[in-house]
């Protein structure tokens, strides 16, 4: 099963069972002695925390709180700015008339205020094909919605709307240092509007995830996202809404689940500490501005008949270039056909690791060394990247 980015329909995991540990005493003569004082110690303890509250009620305390509060406080602080987005999209007939209608309900969180608008970060499949885009406020108002910018990779978008009445913004938080087993809260519209601003909470279950994805859904991994794993429910329709800690600040956006079988407590958001930089770019340009190489390329893996690419049996992976657009490569000599096996000297396998590469370790204006083979002879040369 593949991970794509469009709906819930995500890659499955399995666990071997579980090992049985047994402990043995040490020292047959100390063992009834140490199970009476551990027997006293532990009855003395529960007695403490009766007394303390931490037992038979409510939840743990922090500074005299309990941990329902914190929670309560925590969503109170976080709700007014979750919103839901209503993504509409319509195609025309021959007569240039509607031809077509769809619908699709996703989640936003409105994180600041600029020029009388309202600004709101959701995710690109939110409103990816969207020719019309709705905001449902906290308090059930609709408003009309306009996409300021975009980004498939990142799986991040920014949406505004009129600024009137809102209030409140989003507090960003730190997601570069959680750790396992704080508290998340999930907060989003799942299946619709009919449960919009519903909230789940859990355990931040991994802060630093990175799964494969398919990002046009034609069951190839192409891209790898930084995640934060949550067991906090997160359903169709939770995507671009909020994650949020105990102190009421978003530390990362909801993007997607893994759904299967026998398969629960498995959601992703996306850090917020990744997030920002995004949303900057998408606020100032529209885009993520990325280099471009200029080919279009398959993986070598997919190609029928390798023995006639005459490869020395020494590569075990590469790029076909299938087409050579105008830019870099083009300027530097490639050609359609040439199998591209390193960048700036180190091993390329599939255009996952190319775009990882590209796009995580290099900008536009940089050089970059290709070394491929044509007709089973061995070159290299230097492009000079440029915008994507």
């Amino acid at each position: 099963m593949t991970v794509s980015l469009f709906d819930d329909d995500f890659y499955s995991t399995r666990t071997s069972n579980a090992k049985r540990w047994s402990v043995k005493p040490e020292r047959p003569g100390s063992w009834l002695l140490g199970v009476a004082l551990v027997a006293a110690g532990a009855f003395l303890m529960l007695v403490a925390l009766w007394m303390s509250g931490v037992l038979g009620g409510r939840g743990g305390s922090h500074n005299g709180e309990s941990s329902d509060e914190r929670v309560i406080a925590a969503v109170e602080k976080v709700l007014p700015t979750v919103v839901s987005i209503i993504s509409k999209t319509t195609s025309e007939g021959k007569d240039g008339k509607p031809d077509s209608y769809a619908l699709g309900i996703g989640s936003g969180v409105i994180f600041g205020k600029k020029d009388g608008k309202a600004l709101i970060v959701t995710n690109n499949h939110v409103v990816q094909y969207a020719t019309e885009v709705e905001i449902v406020l906290s308090s059930g108002e609709h408003r009309q919605g306009k996409i300021v910018g975009m980004d498939l990779f990142t799986d991040l978008a920014v949406v505004e709307t009129d600024d009137k009445g809102i209030k409140q913004v989003a507090e960003f938080g730190d997601s570069e240092r959680l750790r396992p087993g704080e508290t998340a809260i999930a907060i989003g519209s799942p299946l619709g509007l009919g449960l919009s601003q519903s909230i789940t909470t859990g355990v931040i279950s991994g802060p630093q995830r990175r799964i494969p994805v398919s990002l046009n859904m034609d069951g190839r991994l192409d891209w790898e996202m930084d995640v934060i794993q949550t067991d906090a429910a997160i359903n169709q329709g939770n995507s671009g809404g909020a994650l949020v800690n105990l102190s009421g600040k978003v530390i990362g956006i909801n993007s997607m689940k893994i759904s299967d079988t026998g398969v629960e407590g498995l959601g992703f958001a996306l850090p917020i500490h990744q997030v920002k930089p995004v949303l900057e770019s998408l606020l100032q340009y529209g885009k993520v501005l990325r280099p471009k190489m200029g080919i279009r390329m398959v993986d070598l893996s997919e190609y029928e008949n390798p023995e006639a690419l005459k490869l020395p049996e020494s590569v075990e992976g590469g790029l076909i270039v299938i087409e050579v657009l105008p830019g870099p490569s083009l300027e530097a000599g490639m050609q359609t056909g040439d199998i591209i096996v390193e960048l700036d000297g180190k091993p390329v396998r599939s255009t996952l690791e190319l775009r990882q590469y590209l796009y995580s370790e290099k900008k536009i204006g940089d050089k970059l060394k290709v070394t491929y083979y044509r007709d089973g002879k061995k070159n290299t040369v230097t492009i000079k990247l440029e915008e994507y």
